[in-house]
């Protein structure tokens, strides 16, 4: 999966696809790199504060001249919004994935909206704080919890839907790190799990560097994932991942 920000203020990339012409050309650029599914959002959801919550006729003004070109790349295309009108938009607009970084928890009517199109959903554990001294694994796991009973109670097919543990969100560096550590465990929903340790916090308290230099520790983060059930792989460096996950694979083969 990957990642098209059209915001000004993304912790990673912010601002650099702003403009409409350059956020397509990008998409384009992440399909020919090997992009199974592009996720495209419009308000910056960044893990670490500093965000600036914008309304949703701003945020339909910065996916408009966007959405139909990258829709019509030929791959799969999630909306990244917290919005149910935003998803209802974009759906309508050929996008075929609502992923929510709140889990169908924030907005009352996101759930509506997805089981009224009937599209699959990825949905994302998050808190409002970081808090060091809880078990981070049980509150996955009950934040899940509670986001399959609401999407039940709306009708959303059981087999669309993702689980991502939201690697950064309200999370303390550690706490990322054990959710990648302890990704197995989340297996026992048995839905598909989505890894997004791209570029994230944890990397730089690991092995310091800025967003843009930590490839290599987002790699190694997806490929442990990969092996403890992840299925898909969100990311901002599209072909660094592929060629790295296509050389796991071969080599796990020729075991």
């Amino acid at each position: 999966m990957g990642v098209v920000n059209v915001t000004p203020d993304s912790f990673s990339d912010g601002g650099r696809f702003l403009d409409p012409q350059r956020a397509i050309e990008h998409a384009k650029r992440l399909v020919a790199d090997g992009a199974d599914i592009l996720d495209i959002g419009a308000e910056s959801t960044r893990p670490y504060g500093g965000m600036v919550a914008v309304s949703p006729e701003e945020e339909l003004r910065r996916l408009a001249p966007v959405l139909p070109e990258v829709t019509a790349l030929g791959v799969p295309v999630s909306i990244d919004t917290m919005k149910a009108s935003i998803a209802s938009v974009a759906l309508e607009a050929g996008a075929s994935i609502v992923n929510d970084v709140w889990g169908l928890q924030r907005n009352p009517d996101i759930a509506r909206v997805v089981a009224d199109h009937g599209v699959p959903v990825i949905i994302m554990h998050n808190r409002d704080k970081a808090d060091p001294a809880i078990d981070i694994m049980a509150d996955i796991a009950a934040f899940f919890s509670r986001s399959l009973a609401i999407a039940e109670r709306a009708g959303i097919a059981h087999d669309t839907i993702v689980l991502d543990p939201g690697i950064g969100f309200g999370k303390t560096p550690q706490q990322s790190i054990l959710a990648i550590a302890r990704l197995g465990e989340l297996n026992s929903f048995g839905l598909p799990l989505l890894i997004g340790a791209s570029r994230k916090r944890f990397i730089d308290s690991i092995s310091s560097a800025p967003p843009d230099q930590r490839i290599g520790g987002s790699i190694a983060s997806h490929l442990i994932a990969i092996e403890s059930g992840a299925r898909i792989v969100r990311t901002h460096d599209v072909a660094e991942t592929v060629q790295a996950l296509r050389v796991a694979k071969a080599i796990r083969e020729a075991r």
